[in-house]
């Protein structure tokens, strides 16, 4: 392998939205650069492209440790409107032998992976954070993340076509990350998800990581992976976001009703309103979520980019939070028609207290 590299990404949920816009002028007066804003560069704006572009900026190279050796990584940093933060750190892997680029994902895992406890993407989020907090609404006091590995190759010796790749090199190692060998079922199903537009491109993905051939200098697949993970991020803080309103609602209505007062409706409705503002908040979010990455034409990217939510379990979680939200709105119409009947109920009160009080008054002049 020629060119190569190993991506590892670090997604996190960093704010409940972001202004792009003022990180645009934030970091350009921080770093006296303009960011760019991110574009597929190889597909056609009519097939495929952001709903809206995230803000891209660079960061400056870190030193890693990977293998036990010193190495340099490239720093990238993506913001997207719905509040996610992609960190991507980028591990040179040229000229190595297949056995050795296999390692190397595999020590680039283990030292910037989940299980590694590196401390080094909190550094970069604080990093950032510190330069541009004010673009950040309503930051997250306990982000949400998570993590992708891809190895990436741009040039394989020997190699015409990649339609049977799998099976003159051994991906498994790669895309597993296990030393030991895999039953001939776990194979398979780690082998599964593979695509390929041209003979001489590639794509392969797993739940944590993805094997990319690609022979042009850069590839789109590796932004349509990322945006599938980032709408799995914002899902999955909404979903929890939900599992821990739910009760919390559940509660505040069951003390709303035990309370004698005449005047009930007046709770009744503002807990109504305030269910309804949870309900719109997070049906707008979703909604920048799901239009994240717009496809119209552009089949090949399509095929990995349905493949990747589905391996994600995007539209699952995305259900979850809609079943959810259409609990709470059913919760709202419930309180709403309470409320009514409880007005409905002070009223008949105070027409018979009207009532009371002209009888009173006509028995005193008849007197």
């Amino acid at each position: 392998m020629h060119r190569a590299s190993v991506i590892a990404m670090r997604l996190v949920d960093i704010a409940d939205t972001i202004d792009l816009g003022e990180v645009e002028a934030l970091w350009a007066r921080h770093a006296r650069t303009l960011p760019a804003r991110s574009r597929l560069i190889t597909t056609s704006p009519k097939a495929m492209t952001f709903g809206v572009p995230p803000v891209e900026i660079a960061l400056e190279a870190v030193n890693v440790i990977i293998g036990g050796k010193p190495m340099q990584a490239a720093v990238m940093a993506r913001f997207y409107e719905f509040g996610v933060a992609a960190f991507s750190l980028r591990v040179e892997a040229n000229d190595l032998p297949w056995v050795d680029f296999s390692a190397r994902v595999n020590a680039v895992d283990a030292a910037l992976g989940i299980a590694s406890g590196s401390d080094l993407w909190t550094t970069l989020v604080t990093q950032v954070s510190a330069v541009l907090q004010p673009a950040f609404v309503r930051p997250s006091g306990e982000p949400l993340y998570e993590d992708y590995l891809l190895g990436l190759v741009h040039a394989l010796e020997g190699v015409a076509s990649t339609a049977t790749l799998h099976e003159d090199l051994d991906l498994v190692p790669l895309l597993s990350g296990e030393s030991r060998p895999l039953s001939e079922q776990a194979t398979q199903d780690l082998l599964r998800q593979r695509y390929s537009y041209y003979t001489d491109d590639l794509v392969v993905l797993t739940w944590d990581r993805a094997f990319i051939v690609e022979p042009r200098d850069d590839s789109d697949v590796l932004d349509v992976l990322e945006v599938a993970n980032a709408q799995l991020l914002e899902l999955r803080y909404y979903d929890e976001l939900l599992d821990d309103e739910l009760p919390r609602m559940y509660d505040l209505i069951e003390a709303t009703r035990n309370v004698a007062n005449p005047f009930a409706a007046r709770r009744y409705a503002d807990l109504a309103r305030r269910l309804q503002t949870l309900v719109a908040e997070v049906t707008e979010v979703t909604e920048k979520v799901d239009n994240a990455l717009q496809v119209t034409e552009d089949v090949y990217l399509a095929r990995v980019y349905t493949a990747a939510l589905e391996l994600f379990r995007v539209p699952h979680v995305g259900k979850a939070v809609d079943r959810k939200l259409a609990i709470i709105r059913d919760s709202y119409t419930a309180l709403y028609e309470e409320a009514s009947s409880k007005r409905g109920e002070l009223m008949e009160l105070a027409i018979i207290a009207l009532i009371a009080v002209e009888i009173v008054i006509a028995m005193i002049r008849h007197v």
